[in-house]
């Protein structure tokens, strides 16, 4: 029917569960856990997400769940949710689909406006009311009283034993970790939790071709809003303009500038897990600045 990986029998399923006619499918770059593509249907377009349910369970009901949580906000768009489920050995997530335009000034100004927005939904307490994912790797999210031991027991440490398990990392590596838990407490200024997007790359926003800013692919917890500024560092993708607006709406605390390494430990050993190599180098660099 259609030249791709999608099988045949689940795109009839979506389409009658869409209850529209399917024309055309295309892949969509940019998907390194999940198959995604474009369905051109006789209504609109949509974006499908599909992966394998017992490789990857619930993530679709987890990114749901994560992008609702942001959505309830009312501070920033994110992508309707049409459909989301699971046929035979497949999940998928149907979104709505996004005509991508370009980052000028004014939106990637918007973005820092609306990120700050985001930001200002608070919680009592450190963590979220499920689990979810960060890239494919489980995401705890216990709720703890401070940052600071939510960031030690729910993000560093899990990641952690999992790199030295896998031999990435060693027990000199867990013994400078030590040295930074002791030290974390003095090195920030405790502020109340802030909903996060999570995985804030360069890669989880989009500007609509009207100049409006969408996230997506969240891996949301409550957190020290620092966590989700430090993240765009990351990669690059975000300009000046971006954060001056958002310290003109909501300014970061004092020094936070000193703090953005502090805080990529916990993707960059997301990254050594997922990936290895030159990732530990960059954990090594980073800790050694702290610890």
């Amino acid at each position: 029917m259609f030249k791709n990986y999608i099988s045949d029998i689940l795109l009839n399923y979506i389409q009658n569960e869409l209850n529209s006619i399917i024309i055309d499918v295309n892949t969509v770059s940019g998907g390194d856990i999940n198959n995604v593509y474009r369905l051109r249907c006789d209504d609109r377009s949509y974006l499908l997400k599909v992966n394998d349910r017992y490789n990857y369970p619930n993530m679709f009901a987890k990114e749901q769940q994560g992008l609702d949580a942001i959505r309830e906000t009312k501070t920033i768009a994110v992508p309707e949710i049409v459909l989301q489920g699971e046929f035979d050995n497949d999940s998928y997530l149907i979104l709505e689909w996004i005509n991508v335009g370009y980052a000028n000034t004014f939106a990637s100004s918007m973005l820092g406006i609306q990120l700050s927005q985001l930001h200002k939904s608070t919680n009592a307490r450190f963590g979220f009311h499920t689990d979810n994912y960060m890239g494919s790797l489980i995401q705890i999210n216990n709720w703890y009283a401070t940052w600071c031991d939510f960031f030690i027991e729910q993000r560093l440490q899990p990641m952690l034993k999992m790199a030295v398990d896998k031999k990435e990392l060693t027990r000199n590596d867990i013994h400078q970790f030590d040295q930074l838990y002791k030290k974390l407490p003095g090195l920030f200024t405790e502020e109340p939790p802030s909903l996060l997007h999570g995985d804030l790359w360069g890669g989880n926003y989009l500007i609509d071709i009207d100049g409006k800013p969408y996230l997506i692919d969240p891996a949301v917890s409550y957190g020290n809003r620092e966590f989700d500024i430090a993240m765009t560092t990351l990669f690059g993708g975000f300009d000046r303009a971006f954060y001056e607006a958002y310290n003109g709406e909501y300014p970061l605390s004092p020094g936070w500038q000193q703090r953005l390494k502090l805080w990529t430990l916990y993707p960059l050993l997301v990254h050594v897990n997922l990936f290895g190599g030159m990732y530990a180098k960059q954990v090594r660099d980073n800790l050694s600045i702290y610890a």
